[in-house]
């Protein structure tokens, strides 16, 4: 198992960045302030991911990036790389929608992120 049970926990506490990058190469980052961890996959619940999911079209290579929340006192994070796909129906979206923290909110898709490789950051 490529994340580990205490980075899981890390991933699921805090918001993260998701970079993804256009058909012309200009590069799109985002905050995301909830997600889920199952194995090697970082699922994100689309409510209004719009140019995101469009650069997924052409190029499904991202980035996640996470920070320490306490980073004055231990700038420590990690940087997550991987393919995603989008979900439009299927049993992703119907996951995404039974999740609590999505209660009250209209979930389009969800962004299964497959993690290939982990680094982890210093400063």
């Amino acid at each position: 198992m490529l994340i580990p049970l205490p980075l899981k926990k890390f991933i699921e506490a805090n918001a993260l960045g998701l970079a993804t990058v256009s058909k012309t190469g200009k590069p799109h980052n985002i905050a995301i302030a909830y997600v889920k961890v199952i194995n090697d996959q970082v699922i994100i619940s689309n409510a209004h991911i719009k140019e995101s999911i469009k650069n997924l079209e052409h190029n499904n290579n991202v980035s996640l990036v996470i920070w320490n929340p306490e980073w004055e006192k231990s700038c420590v994070g990690f940087e997550l790389i991987g393919r995603a796909k989008n979900y439009t129906d299927g049993k992703w979206l119907k996951y995404v929608k039974e999740l609590p923290n999505n209660e009250g909110y209209d979930i389009k898709s969800a962004i299964v992120v497959k993690v290939k490789k982990i680094k982890k950051l210093l400063s």
